[in-house]
């Protein structure tokens, strides 16, 4: 079974929501790659340094599965101006808890840059 969510400005809470900071976009992904490198439990598969894209994974065991988690960074080339999305999707595990992953991160994450 598979479950996901991700951020969306329609969510009532500010921790699912996307971040936005007036920070260039590079300084943005490289804060969010060294966060989710210290960040408990989570591994970095790939890094898509183009296209300012984290792939990850963490793992919750028989009960929580496996989280596949894409953190992308976009923003304006000219102006000081980035968007922090992400989303998670999680196969197997009876208690999968894909909404809880994504607020861990935009939590952690609004902390650092704002």
């Amino acid at each position: 079974m598979t479950s996901s969510f991700e951020t969306s400005p329609s969510h009532s809470s500010a921790h699912l929501q996307p971040i936005q900071v007036s920070t260039r976009k590079e300084y943005i992904f490289a804060s969010a790659k060294e966060m989710v490198v210290d960040m408990k439990g989570w591994v970095v598969n790939k890094t898509d340094e183009e296209n300012m894209t984290l792939y990850c994974t963490k793992k919750g065991g028989l009960l929580g599965g496996t989280s596949t988690i894409t953190v992308i960074v976009a923003g304006s080339e000219e102006h000081p101006s980035t968007t922090v999305n992400c989303k998670v999707e999680t196969e197997g595990g009876l208690l999968a808890r894909p909404r809880k992953t994504v607020e861990e991160f935009i939590k952690l994450f609004f902390r650092r840059v704002c």
